[in-house]
């Protein structure tokens, strides 16, 4: 399942990513906003990322304004590997090489039929592992450090 969630700034974005997931027969949940009243990012990255952190999500999509803000909240829980993407090629790469489970987009710098190309080249990309997967470890090895 896919999670989504997006502050006011990111709102617009959202719907129209939502009706491509639909389109794609994606399984997805929404997790707020819901309307163009302003509220404070933290509360929905906050909501995306536990349940991609805690395993009840496979993966999210998060989007506030320039999704920088999105960016922050999100990785601050284990085992999430946020990805800010401002194209089809970072958004791919991110998936390929990073294995990101949350992507961040920001809808006040996305067009929409950028964003539609940046979700389907992360959606459809596949982790190489290979030598990627040694640099994944190596961050994991952090998080486990610093939780202690």
């Amino acid at each position: 399942m896919i999670v989504v969630g997006s502050d006011h700034g990111g709102l617009e974005l959202k719907e129209a990513v939502k009706r491509l997931l639909a389109e794609r027969g994606e399984t997805f949940e929404d997790c707020g906003t819901d309307n163009g009243n302003s509220v404070d990012y933290p509360d929905f990255g906050i909501k995306v990322a536990r349940k991609v952190s805690n395993g009840s999500a496979e993966k999210g999509i998060l989007f506030c304004g320039t999704g920088i803000g999105m960016s922050i909240v999100a990785n601050k829980f284990p085992r999430v590997r946020a990805a800010l993407a401002t194209d089809a090629f970072m958004a791919r790469m991110a998936k390929e090489h990073n294995n990101a489970n949350i992507l961040v987009l920001g809808g006040r710098v996305l067009e929409e039929a950028v964003a539609r190309e940046m979700v389907i080249a992360w959606l459809d990309g596949v982790y190489e592992g290979g030598r990627h997967q040694g640099r994944l470890d190596k961050i994991a090895a952090l998080e486990r450090e610093l939780m202690k």
